[in-house]
């Protein structure tokens, strides 16, 4: 099962604010992400599901909190209380991609842990308080670079994994 982290960054490396909202509204950037992950599931932290207010349709919704009342009356969606845990479930429903969507505190934990990053690069700085972690490039082979009007995206994949 490939683990790829998917994630759009302005230029000034932020990702979000704290309270979870996203400092811009790019269409062409939405579609690519909806484009890409539709169909599988996708991993993200308590804030960023408050954040979206409901599930993302045509996915396994998978929430990552510590809280162990926490509950939602959704469909599509499972809680779990960690990282490592998520990866284990989308493994043994033998899923054969898995995306990590956030926020800043579920992308510090999987940056070792993917085999892939997605990562649209926006064209402009924005304000926000959460940051990308810093990626060490040696660990990392840009494969490709999509051009778009307002952000590219770059696909990194880890040095040393094989490919299917």
């Amino acid at each position: 099962m490939k683990k790829i982290i998917i994630v759009a960054i302005s230029e000034n490396n932020v990702i979000g604010k704290t309270n979870g909202e996203m400092p811009w509204h790019v269409k062409d950037e939405f579609k690519h992400f909806k484009d890409t992950t539709f169909g599988y599931p996708i991993i993200m932290g308590r804030k960023t599901f408050e954040t979206l207010g409901k599930p993302l349709k045509g996915r396994l919704n998978i929430i990552i909190t510590r809280n162990k009342n926490y509950s939602v009356s959704f469909n599509d969606v499972i809680i779990l209380d960690s990282l490592e845990k998520s990866f284990s479930y989308c493994e043994q429903n033998n899923f054969e991609k898995v995306f990590v969507i956030g926020g800043g505190q579920i992308y510090s934990q999987a940056i070792s842990l993917v085999d892939e990053m997605i990562i649209s690069k926006m064209k402009f700085k924005a304000e926000g308080e959460v940051e990308f972690p810093k990626i060490n490039e040696t660990d990392w082979i840009i494969e490709k670079i999509m051009e778009h009007e307002l952000f590219e995206v770059f696909l990194y994949r880890r040095k040393n994994v094989r490919q299917n």
